[in-house]
Protein backbone atom coordinates (compact mmCIF):
# COMPACT_ATOMS: atom_id res chain seq x y z
CA UNK A 1 0.00 0.00 0.00
CA UNK A 2 2.95 2.33 0.90
CA UNK A 3 4.32 1.52 -2.06
CA UNK A 4 1.40 2.31 -3.82
CA UNK A 5 1.17 5.53 -2.52
CA UNK A 6 4.79 6.55 -3.11
CA UNK A 7 4.02 5.80 -7.09
CA UNK A 8 1.48 7.69 -7.31
CA UNK A 9 2.76 10.57 -5.42
CA UNK A 10 5.63 10.52 -7.92
CA UNK A 11 3.47 10.36 -11.42
CA UNK A 12 1.84 13.25 -9.80
CA UNK A 13 4.23 15.56 -9.03
CA UNK A 14 5.94 14.72 -11.97
CA UNK A 15 2.61 15.78 -13.85
CA UNK A 16 2.73 19.20 -11.65
CA UNK A 17 6.55 19.96 -12.65
CA UNK A 18 5.89 19.22 -15.97
CA UNK A 19 2.97 21.73 -16.12
CA UNK A 20 5.29 24.26 -14.66
CA UNK A 21 7.67 22.86 -17.20
CA UNK A 22 11.04 23.84 -15.26
CA UNK A 23 12.31 20.93 -16.51
CA UNK A 24 15.60 19.93 -18.70
CA UNK A 25 15.39 20.11 -22.20
CA UNK A 26 16.01 17.06 -23.87
CA UNK A 27 20.17 15.50 -24.10
CA UNK A 28 21.84 16.69 -27.34
CA UNK A 29 24.31 14.64 -29.00
CA UNK A 30 26.13 17.68 -30.38
CA UNK A 31 27.95 18.59 -27.44
CA UNK A 32 29.34 22.20 -29.33
CA UNK A 33 25.58 23.11 -29.79
CA UNK A 34 23.57 26.12 -28.39
CA UNK A 35 20.82 23.07 -27.37
CA UNK A 36 17.95 23.88 -25.69
CA UNK A 37 18.31 24.46 -21.70
CA UNK A 38 14.73 24.51 -20.63
CA UNK A 39 11.04 24.10 -21.50
CA UNK A 40 8.40 26.25 -20.37
CA UNK A 41 4.69 24.60 -19.73
CA UNK A 42 2.26 27.31 -20.35
CA UNK A 43 -0.93 27.51 -18.87
CA UNK A 44 -3.42 28.93 -20.71
CA UNK A 45 -6.92 28.46 -18.70
CA UNK A 46 -8.83 31.78 -19.12
CA UNK A 47 -6.35 33.72 -21.84
CA UNK A 48 -3.16 34.58 -21.47
CA UNK A 49 -1.20 37.64 -23.47
CA UNK A 50 2.14 37.63 -23.94
CA UNK A 51 4.85 40.33 -25.44
CA UNK A 52 6.05 43.66 -25.06
CA UNK A 53 5.53 44.60 -28.42
CA UNK A 54 2.19 44.51 -27.86
CA UNK A 55 1.21 43.68 -24.29
CA UNK A 56 2.44 45.19 -21.02
CA UNK A 57 4.05 41.52 -19.64
CA UNK A 58 6.20 38.99 -21.22
CA UNK A 59 7.69 35.38 -19.85
CA UNK A 60 9.65 35.67 -16.65
CA UNK A 61 12.91 34.60 -18.72
CA UNK A 62 16.32 34.97 -16.87
CA UNK A 63 19.05 37.13 -18.49
CA UNK A 64 20.31 35.95 -21.58
CA UNK A 65 17.01 33.31 -21.88
CA UNK A 66 15.75 33.21 -25.55
CA UNK A 67 12.64 31.69 -27.11
CA UNK A 68 12.31 31.15 -30.57
CA UNK A 69 9.15 31.36 -32.48
CA UNK A 70 8.57 31.54 -36.48
CA UNK A 71 5.66 32.66 -38.28
CA UNK A 72 3.71 31.98 -41.57
CA UNK A 73 5.19 29.07 -42.17
CA UNK A 74 5.58 26.16 -43.27
CA UNK A 75 7.03 26.95 -46.97
CA UNK A 76 8.74 24.18 -48.94
CA UNK A 77 11.59 26.31 -50.06
CA UNK A 78 12.68 27.81 -46.51
CA UNK A 79 11.14 25.75 -44.18
CA UNK A 80 13.59 22.51 -44.33
CA UNK A 81 16.38 25.12 -43.95
CA UNK A 82 15.23 26.32 -40.63
CA UNK A 83 14.71 22.86 -39.32
CA UNK A 84 18.19 22.09 -40.85
CA UNK A 85 19.72 25.06 -38.85
CA UNK A 86 17.69 24.48 -35.70
CA UNK A 87 18.29 20.40 -35.21
CA UNK A 88 22.56 20.92 -35.85
CA UNK A 89 21.84 22.79 -32.86
CA UNK A 90 19.80 20.98 -31.16
CA UNK A 91 17.21 23.85 -30.45
CA UNK A 92 13.35 23.59 -30.56
CA UNK A 93 11.38 26.61 -31.61
CA UNK A 94 7.35 27.35 -31.41
CA UNK A 95 5.86 27.51 -35.21
CA UNK A 96 3.05 29.56 -35.56
CA UNK A 97 1.21 28.30 -38.98
CA UNK A 98 -0.89 29.55 -41.11
CA UNK A 99 -3.32 27.12 -41.92
CA UNK A 100 -3.82 26.98 -46.08
CA UNK A 101 0.45 26.35 -46.07
CA UNK A 102 0.11 23.35 -43.56
CA UNK A 103 -2.44 22.33 -45.14
CA UNK A 104 -0.37 22.41 -48.72
CA UNK A 105 3.06 20.98 -46.86
CA UNK A 106 1.81 18.97 -43.97
CA UNK A 107 5.10 16.38 -44.17
CA UNK A 108 6.93 19.43 -42.90
CA UNK A 109 4.12 20.08 -40.30
CA UNK A 110 5.08 16.56 -38.99
CA UNK A 111 8.43 16.74 -39.50
CA UNK A 112 8.57 20.29 -36.77
CA UNK A 113 6.24 17.79 -34.43
CA UNK A 114 8.46 14.76 -34.67
CA UNK A 115 11.72 16.97 -34.14
CA UNK A 116 10.12 18.28 -31.01
CA UNK A 117 8.94 21.70 -31.92
CA UNK A 118 5.61 23.19 -30.86
CA UNK A 119 3.28 24.23 -33.82
CA UNK A 120 0.71 27.09 -32.92
CA UNK A 121 -1.76 28.80 -35.11
CA UNK A 122 -1.95 32.05 -36.93
CA UNK A 123 -5.25 32.02 -38.89
CA UNK A 124 -5.38 29.84 -41.79
CA UNK A 125 -5.21 32.98 -44.83
CA UNK A 126 -3.03 35.71 -43.17
CA UNK A 127 -5.19 38.13 -44.78
CA UNK A 128 -3.39 41.17 -46.08
CA UNK A 129 -6.40 43.65 -43.81
CA UNK A 130 -5.55 41.44 -40.99
CA UNK A 131 -8.23 40.42 -38.86
CA UNK A 132 -9.34 44.17 -38.35
CA UNK A 133 -10.67 44.56 -41.94
CA UNK A 134 -13.16 41.47 -41.25
CA UNK A 135 -16.35 40.93 -39.04
CA UNK A 136 -15.46 39.51 -35.85
CA UNK A 137 -17.60 36.60 -37.15
CA UNK A 138 -15.75 35.92 -39.98
CA UNK A 139 -12.39 36.48 -38.46
CA UNK A 140 -13.48 33.52 -35.75
CA UNK A 141 -13.90 31.56 -38.66
CA UNK A 142 -10.58 32.35 -40.07
CA UNK A 143 -9.10 31.33 -36.92
CA UNK A 144 -10.86 28.36 -36.43
CA UNK A 145 -10.16 26.87 -40.04
CA UNK A 146 -6.69 27.27 -39.52
CA UNK A 147 -6.57 25.48 -35.60
CA UNK A 148 -7.99 22.71 -37.94
CA UNK A 149 -6.14 22.76 -40.59
CA UNK A 150 -2.95 23.06 -38.50
CA UNK A 151 -3.94 20.54 -36.39
CA UNK A 152 -5.18 17.81 -39.36
CA UNK A 153 -1.54 18.38 -41.01
CA UNK A 154 0.23 17.60 -38.19
CA UNK A 155 -1.45 14.90 -36.05
CA UNK A 156 -3.77 13.65 -39.00
CA UNK A 157 -7.10 14.87 -37.66
CA UNK A 158 -8.47 18.37 -35.75
CA UNK A 159 -11.10 18.09 -32.47
CA UNK A 160 -13.19 21.38 -31.43
CA UNK A 161 -10.27 22.51 -29.37
CA UNK A 162 -6.78 22.54 -31.35
CA UNK A 163 -3.86 20.53 -28.88
CA UNK A 164 -1.55 23.29 -28.91
CA UNK A 165 -3.65 26.71 -27.20
CA UNK A 166 -1.38 29.10 -28.47
CA UNK A 167 -2.07 32.11 -31.51
CA UNK A 168 -0.92 34.55 -32.68
CA UNK A 169 -2.56 37.33 -34.38
CA UNK A 170 -1.22 38.22 -38.63
CA UNK A 171 0.65 41.44 -37.95
CA UNK A 172 -0.32 41.36 -34.21
CA UNK A 173 -3.09 43.30 -35.31
CA UNK A 174 -5.89 41.79 -32.61
CA UNK A 175 -9.39 43.66 -31.28
CA UNK A 176 -10.45 43.83 -27.96
CA UNK A 177 -13.53 41.63 -29.37
CA UNK A 178 -11.45 38.52 -30.52
CA UNK A 179 -8.96 39.14 -27.59
CA UNK A 180 -12.39 38.35 -25.51
CA UNK A 181 -13.64 35.69 -27.24
CA UNK A 182 -9.75 33.76 -27.43
CA UNK A 183 -9.57 34.10 -23.66
CA UNK A 184 -13.41 32.05 -23.58
CA UNK A 185 -11.55 29.30 -25.16
CA UNK A 186 -8.54 29.25 -23.01
CA UNK A 187 -5.88 30.56 -25.35
CA UNK A 188 -2.77 31.96 -25.12
CA UNK A 189 -2.02 34.89 -27.32
CA UNK A 190 1.97 35.61 -28.20
CA UNK A 191 3.02 38.89 -29.45
CA UNK A 192 6.84 39.00 -29.22
CA UNK A 193 9.52 40.99 -27.32
CA UNK A 194 12.69 41.36 -29.75
CA UNK A 195 11.58 41.17 -33.92
CA UNK A 196 14.20 40.82 -37.13
CA UNK A 197 12.17 43.14 -38.96
CA UNK A 198 12.51 40.27 -41.55
CA UNK A 199 9.45 41.42 -43.49
CA UNK A 200 11.88 43.90 -44.80
CA UNK A 201 13.83 42.78 -47.70
CA UNK A 202 18.08 42.47 -46.73
CA UNK A 203 20.98 40.24 -46.95
CA UNK A 204 20.81 38.12 -44.43
CA UNK A 205 23.82 39.55 -42.74
CA UNK A 206 22.22 42.73 -41.90
CA UNK A 207 19.55 40.97 -40.90
CA UNK A 208 21.91 39.32 -38.67
CA UNK A 209 23.68 42.27 -37.32
CA UNK A 210 19.96 43.61 -36.46
CA UNK A 211 18.78 41.22 -34.77
CA UNK A 212 22.13 40.41 -32.79
CA UNK A 213 22.44 44.22 -31.88
CA UNK A 214 18.25 44.16 -30.46
CA UNK A 215 18.57 41.23 -28.27
CA UNK A 216 21.91 42.16 -26.59
CA UNK A 217 20.13 45.35 -25.81
CA UNK A 218 16.90 43.27 -24.56
CA UNK A 219 18.96 40.78 -22.86
CA UNK A 220 16.48 38.16 -22.92
CA UNK A 221 12.81 37.56 -24.58
CA UNK A 222 10.78 36.12 -27.42
CA UNK A 223 12.36 36.29 -30.68
CA UNK A 224 10.16 36.61 -34.11
CA UNK A 225 11.44 35.36 -37.04
CA UNK A 226 9.60 34.32 -40.25
CA UNK A 227 10.51 30.26 -41.75
CA UNK A 228 9.01 31.35 -44.88
CA UNK A 229 11.86 34.42 -45.38
CA UNK A 230 14.97 32.94 -47.52
CA UNK A 231 17.32 35.51 -45.86
CA UNK A 232 16.10 34.37 -42.39
CA UNK A 233 17.01 30.74 -43.51
CA UNK A 234 20.06 31.67 -44.67
CA UNK A 235 20.63 34.07 -41.43
CA UNK A 236 19.73 31.73 -38.80
CA UNK A 237 22.80 28.94 -38.85
CA UNK A 238 25.34 32.00 -38.35
CA UNK A 239 22.29 33.26 -35.84
CA UNK A 240 21.96 30.25 -33.37
CA UNK A 241 26.49 29.72 -33.48
CA UNK A 242 26.60 33.41 -32.24
CA UNK A 243 24.06 33.51 -30.11
CA UNK A 244 26.27 30.26 -28.14
CA UNK A 245 29.62 32.34 -28.40
CA UNK A 246 27.92 35.48 -26.60
CA UNK A 247 26.22 32.46 -23.38
CA UNK A 248 22.54 32.82 -24.71
CA UNK A 249 20.06 29.64 -23.43
CA UNK A 250 17.54 28.61 -25.47
CA UNK A 251 13.85 28.40 -23.89
CA UNK A 252 11.83 26.14 -25.69
CA UNK A 253 7.57 26.58 -24.90
CA UNK A 254 5.08 23.83 -24.41
CA UNK A 255 1.34 23.47 -23.22
CA UNK A 256 0.85 23.16 -19.76
CA UNK A 257 -1.07 23.08 -16.65
CA UNK A 258 -0.17 26.25 -14.68
CA UNK A 259 0.02 29.83 -15.68
CA UNK A 260 3.64 30.50 -16.47
CA UNK A 261 5.34 33.44 -14.25
CA UNK A 262 5.23 36.41 -16.05
CA UNK A 263 6.75 40.00 -16.16
CA UNK A 264 5.03 43.18 -16.15
CA UNK A 265 6.02 45.78 -18.47
CA UNK A 266 7.99 48.78 -16.88
CA UNK A 267 6.30 52.43 -16.28
CA UNK A 268 7.47 54.08 -19.02
CA UNK A 269 6.20 51.07 -21.88
CA UNK A 270 3.75 51.51 -24.44
CA UNK A 271 3.30 49.29 -27.60
CA UNK A 272 5.09 48.96 -30.68
CA UNK A 273 2.84 47.41 -32.63
CA UNK A 274 0.89 50.35 -33.79
CA UNK A 275 3.62 52.51 -35.13
CA UNK A 276 5.31 49.18 -36.83
CA UNK A 277 1.44 49.12 -38.82
CA UNK A 278 1.52 52.42 -39.56
CA UNK A 279 5.10 52.09 -41.28
CA UNK A 280 3.99 49.08 -43.31
CA UNK A 281 1.29 50.94 -44.63
CA UNK A 282 -1.67 50.55 -42.20
CA UNK A 283 -3.90 53.88 -42.46
CA UNK A 284 -5.95 54.41 -39.37
CA UNK A 285 -10.00 52.95 -39.59
CA UNK A 286 -12.74 55.29 -39.93
CA UNK A 287 -15.00 55.16 -37.35
CA UNK A 288 -17.67 52.12 -37.00
CA UNK A 289 -15.03 50.42 -39.41
CA UNK A 290 -14.20 47.75 -37.35
CA UNK A 291 -14.11 47.32 -33.90
CA UNK A 292 -11.74 48.93 -31.91
CA UNK A 293 -8.88 47.28 -29.88
CA UNK A 294 -9.17 48.56 -26.60
CA UNK A 295 -6.37 46.88 -25.68
CA UNK A 296 -3.66 49.00 -28.13
CA UNK A 297 -5.91 52.20 -29.33
CA UNK A 298 -6.81 52.98 -32.66
CA UNK A 299 -7.02 50.50 -34.74
CA UNK A 300 -5.52 50.36 -38.35
CA UNK A 301 -6.34 49.31 -41.77
CA UNK A 302 -4.36 47.91 -44.85
CA UNK A 303 -4.09 49.65 -47.77
CA UNK A 304 -4.81 46.77 -50.23
CA UNK A 305 -7.82 44.62 -51.28
CA UNK A 306 -9.95 43.01 -48.85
Amino acid sequence: MTQRLFLVFGMVAGFVLGSVAMVQAQACDNPKALGTSRVIGIGTQGGLALGLKTYPQSLALADHELVLTFDDGPWPATTPAVLDALAKECVRATFFLIGRNAAAASALVRREVAEGHTVGHHTFSHPGVTLRGFSDARAQADIEQGFAADDRAAYGAAGSEPRVPFFRFPGFADTSPLLHWLDSRNMAVFGTDIWASDWDPMPPGEELDKLLTRVEKAGRGIVLLHDVKEQTAAMLPAFLRELKARGYSIVHLEPGYVAPATTPAGDRWTSETERTLARMGYVERKPGEVPAPARLGKGMLWRGPL
